[in-house]
């Protein structure tokens, strides 16, 4: 490699004397081709496996017979430094006649034609921006030409292990086998969960009802979830979150699916240490749900403003027409009633409202229903006093942040199990995990 270099520097310093002027964008592609250039020479070399020297060249076969070795064998291979040539030995059973490349397996490259590290730097784009997208910022940062495909099938191929892996863990988790959580205990534990939807193909929404009656559905709901801590509050008693405390999970799938999840993320997290354990979220049934089977014992609360949000909605169908009367309903039953925890008050005030119109009737018993049904989650004075969050911001900035900047834009339309693929790889990079995934796979390689 030397000598390439001092060639290319005795080019540059020519050109430099020829013209008075260094173009410094210019040496560095070129320094990096340069290197790239000897780097696939290394490592060509490197990856030429010798003829197995031992007889009989066999190995054990899955089928329980014995594989025999066929001659070696190449195949290009894309890495960080560009195109080498891999040339393996072959083995091939007689029997049930699968071929195996125990090489493959060692340099973890089995069916693939990408090395770990470029796989690495895909899964690292394909979770943050559209694939495309990707693709140019591997050719723009790393000089590697790869297809938006490519990007696409790594990125959701390692999201797709990422959540097999995580999904053995939960059962651990349900099955109790996972050791006692051991440290300090944590002050207060949050965990919050939510529902957005997500934009799908038309096969994944037949059959199912849209928002609109009559109409099918075009997006599919993503539960998130996620999980936190509160070591202190301000000096004027507000709550204020442990930095970098807080981790995510989600998917596309059914609330007892999505509940298994969220229980194995707050276990991790450490929720039988901590002393105060805290259940947020909106009104939703299934969330409460939820909260009850797999948090028994927990605080529940409901956000505030989601709550403050079905008084302005009924106070609009109220008075369409009348500004200051809707002002004047509002500050009655939400800043006198609701913010102060008043809840009987304003579930009895509601069901005195008289109302010709059906529509306004149902939906005055409908949110008297709600306030009703959660009337010891919306103790917000009492909550205040003990310094604790009494808005769910958390989990709904983690929509946006997780779910809606990736999967969201425009022109995207997912199946199930590619943004559930995604959501698993964006999950662990958020969360801190996206390094620990490769050092088990090493490990587990090396084992």
């Amino acid at each position: 490699m030397g000598r390439e270099i001092n060639q290319l520097l005795s080019r540059i310093f020519a050109q430099r004397h020829k013209d008075g002027h260094t173009d410094l964008e210019a040496i560095e592609t070129a320094v990096r081709s340069t290197v790239h250039q000897a780097g696939t020479a290394a490592l060509t070399a490197l990856l030429q496996f010798p003829v197995p020297a031992a007889d009989p060249r066999t190995l054990p076969c899955s089928c329980g017979q014995a594989a025999h070795y066929g001659g070696l064998r190449s195949k290009p291979l894309l890495t960080v430094v560009g195109r080498v040539e891999v040339s393996r030995p072959y083995y091939l059973c007689p029997d049930c006649h699968a071929g195996q490349f125990p090489a493959d397996v060692e340099l973890d490259i089995e069916n693939t034609e990408f090395s770990p590290g470029v796989r690495r730097m895909q899964a690292l784009v394909g979770q943050e921006a559209p694939f495309d997208h990707g693709r140019e910022q591997m050719k723009v940062l790393a000089g590697l030409e790869v297809t938006a495909k490519s990007v696409e099938r790594t990125a959701e191929g390692i999201g797709a292990d990422i959540a097999q892996r995580e999904q053995k863990e939960r059962q651990k988790a349900l099955q109790l086998d996972l050791p006692v959580a051991r440290g300090e205990p944590l002050p207060i534990l949050y965990v919050q969960m939510d529902g957005t939807g997500v934009p799908v193909v038309k096969k994944e929404t037949l059959g199912r009802q849209g928002k609109i009656a009559g109409q099918p559905a075009h997006t599919r709901e993503v539960k998130l979830g996620c999980v936190f801590t509160q070591t202190t509050w301000d000096k004027k008693g507000y709550p204020i979150r442990a930095p970098a405390s807080t981790t995510y999970t989600g998917a596309i799938e059914s609330a007892e699916e999505f509940g298994r999840r969220l229980y194995g993320e707050a276990w991790k997290r450490g929720w039988s240490r901590a002393l105060l354990q805290v259940v947020m979220g909106d009104g939703a049934e299934w969330i409460w749900n939820l909260a009850t089977l797999h948090f028994p014992g927990a605080l529940h609360i409901v956000d505030l403003y989601h709550a403050r949000q079905h008084l302005w909605e009924l106070a609009r169908q109220l008075y369409p027409n009348d500004p200051a009367k809707l002002k004047a309903w509002i500050k009655v039953h939400q800043k006198r009633l609701l913010d102060k925890g008043k809840i009987e008050k304003l579930v009895g005030a509601l069901r005195t409202i008289q109302s010709s119109n059906s529509e306004v009737a149902a939906k005055i018993r409908t949110e008297a229903d709600y306030f009703a049904r959660n009337a010891e989650r919306m103790r917000y004075p009492k909550f205040r006093r003990q310094h604790l969050f009494v808005g769910s911001g958390v989990i709904e900035a983690g929509c946006k942040t997780v779910v809606a900047s990736r999967l969201k834009r425009s022109g995207m339309f997912w199946t199930t199990r590619g943004a559930n693929s995604i959501l698993a790889l964006r999950c662990a990079y958020l969360n801190g995990g996206f390094e620990d995934y490769w050092e088990n796979r090493r490990a587990a390689i090396a084992a």
